[in-house]
């Protein structure tokens, strides 16, 4: 074994790293001191809801195309083959249901934050475990997603560990804090186009220096990485069409139907049109990422062969792998090794500013302005500052905790499926269940993490007490540690023995990470059901207008009119897009005898009876109109002034 090889850095290289940080730095400042100079809530957290649909789409590709993702998808295909692809096809669905599901839902209520919908659909506790889920969700990721990236550079060119992290850390708390989500947004375009920039000059100078496309192409064929449709239903099976076709969208659903960094984005676009516009426009953008990290580990394929620079001692796992490769490719090209870092930095910039701003956001409207209702505009604006200048500073913090801990490289997406499964099934309960109550959403939600928790430390204790053997290994790691990675890989790459399917409980634990998402998902929506059933469900007059999706109502057509009364599903229950400036979420509130009024029954009632009115009483009409016949419609009359 070799040792481990440092590759260094060039004047030009760094140049072009700290023109990356200075460039995401100006963006910042810019919008700090231009337009609405962030004086508002609305601005600085909601961007004052003026966003087009490019911006938007590209920084809602940005959130989550970490830094994480562009090492992770290469030394995936590199050591396993093309069978990652198949990701690709679970973005129809995962970007299909939110478009039409959960955007309209959420834009039509006017939400800043998405645990808003939670208060209106359930109650006031739901919305607060929903947020508390979504803080540590968060708090534990950005600091994961801070950390790797540096810890990949330094053990490679040598580049300096903390220097890269606070460099990182803090240019993306001063932009965030002082920009707001228009800062955000604007940067994460740049940062998108930037990735897209270091990851095509990897691949145009690797696929030359390896003999062409065609010579690449064969390599991969010749070392069976290029893989077909494996349709092995198994479960346990890490990667198979279902698991990664299937089990993906609801990995996508929860990033992004009901993630606040995402949904923040659609509710900062100026039209609801826009904010559907902008998840079609991100599915190609999304497809182009994932080719380009498949592409990437075929190059890298094409290079090496089986003989892998991990193999040979040059580097310790997997990540620092492709950027040993990038170092490699680029050695007699100075500055196109700082294009690539200051790609992968991009990764990590857009993924943590985007953490920072959603929990400022749901940490002043869920929990600060509900015991603070008269708070000054200014007050609130200056304190959501402060709030994300001091996330900033918990993400050095957490990236300190991860340095102890150990590298999380492999497990990023663990943690969404372990925290964003029961978040997404918490949803699915009040968008899709109208019967669910409050009490089956919080014991459902309980139920969801208690599982997530269960089945992850679970498949990590089983790791660390057995030997690491056989093909059909499981490689999900428990968020905080990822040291066995390397030895996972390896072990999955050059071991011979089969080893026996797991049973029992075992075999929950050697779940394939891509159904984690799915499995604690459904146990939120299972036991929530079971609950609220048993504790008595809610009835449709209890419901707020706007916050079910009626989807129930369309599946069981067939049942007579009195079945569906008692399943809650006989009267659709959406805003309609006309009655989005008529009626906001505050207007939306059941009244003091707890009935919610239906806008859309009100609204006709009203016409139906100006209308008769006007046929027999012409000479009164103008009177008639002027008399509101209904609390809500005094409240449609005030808004439609404003």
């Amino acid at each position: 074994m070799g040792e481990v090889v440092h590759m260094h850095f060039t004047t030009v290289d760094y140049v072009i790293f700290a023109l990356l940080l200075v460039a995401s730095a100006g963006i910042g400042l810019f919008y700090a001191f231009s337009g609405g100079r962030q004086r508002t809530t609305q601005e600085f957290l909601m961007a004052d809801r003026s966003m087009s649909c490019l911006p938007v789409s590209l920084s809602l590709l940005a959130t989550f195309q970490s830094a994480v993702a562009i090492l992770g998808a290469p030394s995936e295909v590199y050591s396993f083959g093309t069978q990652y692809w198949f990701l690709g096809c679970s973005y129809f669905l995962g970007l299909l249901i939110p478009a039409h599901v959960f955007i309209p839902i959420f834009y039509r209520l006017r939400l800043s934050s998405t645990y808003e919908y939670l208060e209106l659909r359930f109650n006031k506790t739901v919305r607060i475990c929903g947020t508390a889920t979504f803080i540590f969700q968060m708090v534990i990721y950005m600091g994961v997603v801070l950390y790797a990236p540096a810890l990949a550079l330094n053990a490679v060119t040598g580049f300096d560990l903390w220097g890269a992290v606070l460099a990182m850390g803090l240019v993306c708390t001063l932009y965030t804090a002082l920009g707001g989500l228009k800062a955000v947004i604007w940067t994460d375009v740049f940062q998108t186009v930037v990735m897209f920039a270091g990851q095509m000059a990897v691949i145009v100078v690797g696929t030359s220096q390896a003999g062409g496309i065609a010579e690449v192409w064969r390599k991969a064929v010749n070392g069976s990485r290029i893989a077909g449709l494996d349709l092995n239903p198994d479960p346990l099976q890490r990667h198979t069409f279902w698991t990664l076709g299937v089990g993906g969208v609801f990995l996508m659903l929860a990033l992004y139907g009901v993630n606040q960094a995402q949904v923040q984005r659609y509710l900062s676009s100026r039209t609801e049109k826009e904010a559907v516009m902008s998840c079609y426009v991100v599915f190609p953008c999304q497809q182009i990422v994932l080719s380009l990290g498949c592409m990437m580990g075929l190059v890298m394929f094409a290079r090496y062969g089986e003989d892998s620079p991990l193999d040979k001692g040059y580097v310790k796992t997997n990540d620092q792998m492709v950027l040993y490769f990038v170092m490699d490719v680029f050695r007699d090209l100075p500055g196109l090794p700082g294009l690539f870092v200051a790609c992968l930095f991009s990764g990590a910039l857009s993924t943590i500013s985007s953490a920072f701003n959603s929990l400022a956001t749901v940490t002043m409207e869920d929990l600060i302005k509900p015991h603070f209702p008269n708070m000054s505009e200014t007050k609130a604006t200056l304190l959501s500052k402060g709030l994300a200048l001091a996330y900033g500073l918990v993400c050095l913090v957490m990236a300190y905790v991860a340095s102890i801990m150990g590298s999380v490289l492999q497990a990023a997406f663990s943690i969404f499926g372990m925290v964003g499964g029961p978040l997404l099934g918490l949803f699915c309960l009040g968008i899709f269940f109208p019967w669910a109550n409050s009490i089956g959403a919080v014991v459902g939600l309980a139920a969801g993490l208690a599982m997530a928790f269960w089945v992850g430390i679970g498949s990590f204790v089983m790791r660390l007490s057995r030997p690491l053997v056989g093909p059909n290994l499981n490689t999900t790691a428990l968020p905080l540690f990822d040291n066995m990675t390397t030895t996972v890989l390896t072990s999955l790459v050059t071991s011979p023995t089969a080893k026996p399917r797991p049973t029992g409980v075992e075999a929950l634990y050697s779940l394939s990470y891509m159904w984690y998402s799915a499995h604690n998902s459904a146990t939120v929506v299972v036991v929530g059901l079971l609950v609220s059933l048993l504790t008595g469900p809610m009835k449709e007059k209890e419901l707020t207008p706007g916050t079910v999706f009626p989807v129930l109502g369309t599946l069981l057509f067939f049942l007579p009119d009195r079945y569906k009364e008692k399943l809650c599903c006989i009267t659709p229950l959406t805003l309609k897009p006309k009655e989005i400036n008529t009626l906001p979420y505050q207007m939306a509130k059941k009244d003091s005898n707890g009935t919610a009024y239906c806008k859309e029954d009100t609204v006709t009632e009203d016409k139906e009876m100006e209308r008769d009115q006007a046929q027999t009483e012409d000479k009164d009409l103008d009177t008639q109109r002027a008399q509101p016949s209904c609390p809500l419609t005094d409240y449609t009359v005030q808004e439609t002034a404003l």
